[in-house]
């Protein structure tokens, strides 16, 4: 591997616009495909077996209208002390119903519900399902709201389905913060404008790249129209880490006395064999989220996992062609006072510092990071609901009004779809039992379709969506009503609605999250036994790995469920984490930190190869590549503490969790935890069995090559 990167970096180098050019012709040939024959991006949450589907399933074979998504529009008089009892109010309530129901695609908008009181009034508007709509209905619906708003005496607020659906959160600022402050980090960290400018400029193109092809991925499957985001925020960090890796040595190299066509190669046949590897572990943490058995999460870690596979080749094959154009320009243009030898040698000072403390510093550590797991013990799985966006957005406003006027479990009814198999009279009694229960506050007249055999009951829970108490009134239903009234009956009854569905799927997340984990860690280790041969460096690094992501959880769980320093990022009450979090960020954090492990693991084998000490070599890895470990977690911290600046809180909840995972990685973990339990395992660290040294393939971290005196090199350190 190393012979054949060895010679694609020179060749690369040598003639650099061959390579660009061959670049420029994919990236054309993509993007006339993509136009050409490429297909919409579509959401779809269908989840097979879940219970919530079910329903869905039933009403939608049936045709019903409830199987489509709905929108609330909520009004209260501006006028605080009246209510809507007055002929001039009444009527401007019945305008509003009526313009709702001529909106495009509304089947239909139901008859004002006004409140005990008088005072809050609820429209209910029954839309199609998903596939038959699109962010223009809710553009619709919003410019219809702004119209009725005005000169009007009522406040006019408007929630539900639709929003969730197709509210696209502020978009840009994440990644235009993490952008900036990449160029300031890699200004301070090496000193070049063109040092500066080439990681950025890699990840933008192999991100725009890999997002173009999505429209082509979608032959292979259905990818949802949120998955260019998670694959932005993934993809901009690992483009930036690889062509920094690749950077860092190619400057290494000349600053030995290479030229600059030999250092690119060098650079290749080292560094880009770490970002394979790296990029490898990455690839399989995402596409693990087919593990959970949530189709749009692995349609997601597809369309992941390629803009990840294209920022792997274009960063072995297009960053050396740079490499090459730039020459020796790449070092020009220094506004750093501090050289990097200094910079290396105030790092080796920090590992012999580490290496002469390695016990306090590794039991320490990780009693810190077991402390900040800890709360994972409580860890509670749900979706945060439209009650815990801020005030000024107008579904917050619908949601606190129709609580306020209605009761909170109105925000999240449950959808029971009945298929009665041809045994009517059970509708009745179902209603009753469900109603009878301490956990349902109304139940709707039931929608009886005799043709198709369906029956549709809407409830109101007592509870908030996002309460635990609803999840249990939904169990509650599902095992002892459901199976009280319908025992000696041929129908069956199942729960669906937003509220159901989000439950069922945090269900799903929280049995398999232990066999993803598993499946990951196997894959992941496995591929590290083969690269580093050794079996204490992969065991470790899993083990690390998992600490550093459980402190993270736990830090989501203070902050988010328990409400600690909430109010630092704007968060205005505590909610659970949403369902799929830990899963995602599972799959993120450990394919990310596993490349700062491959990369600073890959420097401190080659110099046990060269060396044979084990505490030389720690501290050398350490030194050589501190540096660049440190920029690129920053930049990535960065890009990720933007997200936190947005309303939603989920978006908050992702970037917060993604920060502190990395901040731990990069710097407790990494810089400390690392060399330490290194140093005290010794040469075990490399330590193999004979047997399984003879089946692995030989993959040759310190090659750079088939020049003479690699050969002579190699030949002594395999002595």
């Amino acid at each position: 591997m190393s012979s054949r990167l060895y010679r694609m970096g020179r060749f690369a180098a040598r003639r650099p616009w061959v390579m660009i050019a061959s670049w420029v012709a994919i990236s054309l040939l993509v993007i006339v495909a993509a136009g050409v024959f490429g297909r919409e991006l579509e959401d779809s949450w269908e989840v097979p077996g879940l219970d919530s589907q079910a329903a869905i399933d039933l009403l939608a074979a049936a045709e019903s209208a409830s199987a489509g998504l709905t929108a609330q529009v909520v009004a209260t008089p501006l006028d605080q002390g009246a209510g809507f009892v007055s002929v001039t109010e009444r009527a401007a309530l019945a305008e509003l119903q009526s313009g709702l129901g001529e909106l495009p695609n509304v089947i239909n908008a139901a008859e004002p519900v006004v409140s005990a009181d008088g005072t809050v009034a609820l429209i209910r508007i029954q839309y199609p399902v998903l596939e038959e709509l699109s962010a223009t209905d809710l553009e619709n619906l919003k410019a219809f709201g702004e119209r009725a708003r005005e000169g009007s005496a009522l406040q006019i607020e408007m929630g539900g389905d639709l929003f969730s659906s197709f509210e696209e959160a502020p978009t840009g600022v994440g990644e235009l913060i993490g952008l900036v402050s990449a160029g300031v980090i890699l200004l301070l960290a090496f000193g070049s404008v063109i040092a500066m400018g080439l990681p950025i400029g890699m990840a933008l193109f192999g991100l725009a790249l890999g997002i173009t092809s999505m429209g082509l991925v979608t032959y292979l499957i259905e990818i949802p129209s949120w998955a260019p985001d998670m694959a932005t925020m993934i993809g901009l960090g690992v483009g930036i880490d690889y062509a920094l890796f690749l950077l860092t040595r190619h400057r290494e190299f000349l600053s030995e006395g290479h030229g600059v066509v030999e250092s690119a190669g060098r650079a290749v046949a080292t560094a880009g064999k770490a970002v394979i590897f790296a990029g490898g572990t990455v690839v399989i943490a995402i596409l693990g989220l087919a593990v959970a058995g949530l189709p749009f999460m692995t349609a997601a870690g597809v369309a992941t996992s390629v803009v990840v596979a294209v920022m792997v080749v274009a960063s072995v094959t297009l960053v050396p062609a740079f490499l090459g154009l730039a020459g020796e320009r790449i070092n020009r243009s220094r506004i750093r006072r501090r050289s990097a030898g200094e910079m290396g040698r105030g790092w080796r000072r920090w590992g012999e510092h580490i290496s002469r403390n390695a016990w306090p510093y590794a039991i320490g550590v990780t009693l810190a990071l077991i402390a900040l797991t800890a709360p994972v013990l409580s860890l509670r799985l749900g979706f945060p609901d439209e009650g815990t966006y801020p005030e000024t957005r107008t579904e917050r406003r619908a949601y606190d009004l129709v609580a306020e006027g209605f009761g909170p479990g109105i925000n999240g009814p449950l959808l029971v779809a009945v298929d009665l198999a041809d045994d009517a009279s059970v509708v009745e009694p179902l209603m009753l039992a469900i109603a009878d229960d301490h956990g349902v506050a109304a139940v709707a007249p039931p929608d009886v379709d005799g043709d198709a055999g369906i029956a549709t009951l809407v409830v109101f829970p007592t509870t908030a969506p996002q309460d635990r108490a609803t999840v249990e009134t939904i169990e509650r239903l599902r095992s002892e009503v459901f199976a009280t009234v319908l025992e000696a009956s041929p129908a069956s009854a199942h729960i669906g609605g937003g509220t159901a569905a989000f439950s069922d799927m945090s269900n799903q997340v929280q049995d398999r999250l232990p066999l993803f984990i598993g499946a990951v860690i196997l894959l992941s280790f496995l591929l590290l036994v083969v690269l580093f041969r050794s079996i204490l460096v992969p065991l470790k690094a899993a083990v690390l790995n998992l600490l550093s992501i459980g402190a993270a959880y736990g830090v989501l769980v203070v902050v988010f469920q328990w409400g600690w320093g909430k109010e630092l990022i704007g968060l205005e009450t505590t909610v659970p984490i949403i369902s799929f979090l830990p899963m995602f960020m599972f799959a993120v954090l450990f394919g990310l930190s596993m490349d700062y492990e491959v990369f600073l693991l890959s420097r401190v084998r080659e110099e046990y190869l060269a060396t044979g000490d084990n505490d030389v070599s720690v501290i050398r890895g350490i030194s050589s590549t501190a540096r660049v470990i440190t920029s690129a977690a920053l930049i990535m911290i960065s890009v990720f503490l933007g997200f936190v600046l947005g309303d939603d809180p989920v978006i908050k909840m992702m970037g917060l969790g993604l920060a502190t995972a990395i901040f731990i990685d990069a710097t407790v973990v990494r810089m400390v935890l690392v060399p330490a339990t290194m140093k005290l395992m010794g040469d075990a660290n490399w330590w193999l069995p004979g047997w399984l040294d003879r089946i692995l393939p030989t993959i040759d971290l310190d090659g750079v090559g088939e020049t003479e005196d690699t050969k002579v090199r190699d030949a002594a350190a395999v002595s």
